[in-house]
């Protein structure tokens, strides 16, 4: 193993993949948190790589992985590809001894996550998955209800993702790899399906069981734009989640509710209010997301590489939502029972 010598005093970051993604959601948070600075990026088209450090003001750039995860000065590592490179680059920041911060789906596959862990494990290294909704106060106020036992014991889920091929939950990118499995793993489903899952896993705890079946019914791309699964949460929690990417505008639609004994929680995925109904009436909550809406994940990240903290969302964490989506996307009838984990 190559150690890094860096002192821990502050994260020094660099980028892996500095694409659309990390324009504004994450890149500049980096510099935002305390005791963070990005200080390096990187992208095979050298000419991006440069243009996004130029108007970045970031003071070093590179056009191969190996040479931004080699730099002595960077003691972290952000990686933002597609997923299907997520595996490669962790294990190598982990084998030179930088900590790791990777963006979700954490990989493309249930056996390349095992592969990052056991990496993780054997090099003592500290690895981070981008799950970052987990530190929005939008989410943490959800949790709050569901802790405080507003609505009491949670007796189901339901969650409705519907979607047009051309969305605006989807990042705009010159090439859209997200509907090519063998770059994201599984199309749109696996692009926007790990913030639903993981935040609900975050909220209720680990699956119990689940089983799901999915298709793909308009044939615009390699990829299943339709899916359907079922979770047996702990304590009874039944969830019914269904997915389709390839709707007309007018039926768009995010919703999720979670149904307890004394009242009901709604909320969207990707919306900024939700609402709580008991016997009481109904009571509507707003929030307003950060302009760089991984800045506070990023904080909590900081504080865990620098020993103040936990992780917020571990490879294992990452593993658990990784598991479920691939038994919601099983092809053989045969594989069409309960599957336990």
């Amino acid at each position: 193993m190559i150690k890094n010598n860096e002192n821990k005093k502050s994260i020094k970051w660099g980028i892996i993949g500095c694409g659309n993604v990390t324009e504004v959601k994450s890149g500049p948070a980096f510099n935002e948190v305390p005791h963070s600075k990005l200080v390096a990026v990187m992208r095979r088209n050298a000419a991006l790589a440069a243009d996004y450090a130029r108007r970045h003001k970031v003071s070093k750039w590179y056009s191969q992985a190996e040479e931004l995860i080699a730099d002595p000065e960077v003691n972290a590592i952000y990686v933002a590809t597609p997923p299907a490179y997520h595996e490669e680059y962790v294990i190598k920041a982990l084998e030179y001894g930088k900590m790791v911060y990777v963006e979700k789906p954490v990989t493309t596959t249930v056996e390349s996550c095992e592969r990052m862990v056991e990496a993780e494990h054997a090099f003592r290294g500290k690895l981070c998955v981008a799950h970052y909704r987990r530190a929005l106060p939008y989410f943490n106020g959800i949790k709050g209800m569901l802790d405080q036992g507003t609505i009491g014991k949670v007796k189901m889920v339901k969650l409705t993702m519907l979607q047009p091929y051309r969305n605006d939950l989807i990042a705009k990118t010159e090439y859209n790899w997200r509907v090519v499995p063998a770059l994201s793993g599984g199309g749109l489903f696996f692009d926007l399906a790990p913030h639903q899952l993981d935040i609900l896993m975050w909220m209720l705890g680990e699956p119990v069981s689940c089983q799901g079946i999915s298709l793909n019914h308009a044939g615009l791309y390699e990829a299943d734009d339709t899916v359907v699964g079922t979770i047996q949460f702990p304590n009874g929690v039944l969830f019914t989640g269904d997915w389709c990417f390839t709707v007309p505008n007018h039926l768009k639609q995010d919703r999720c509710e979670i149904i307890g004994e004394k009242g009901a929680i709604k909320f969207e995925m990707f919306g900024k209010r939700f609402t709580v109904k008991t016997e009481d009436g109904i009571e509507s909550f707003d929030y307003d997301h950060p302009r760089h809406i991984q800045q506070p994940m990023i904080g909590k990240v900081v504080n865990y590489f620098l020993g103040n903290g936990l992780n917020p969302c571990s490879a294992n964490d990452a593993l658990k939502s990784l598991q479920v989506m691939e038994a919601f996307q099983r092809k053989n009838e045969k594989d069409f029972k309960f599957i336990e984990l």
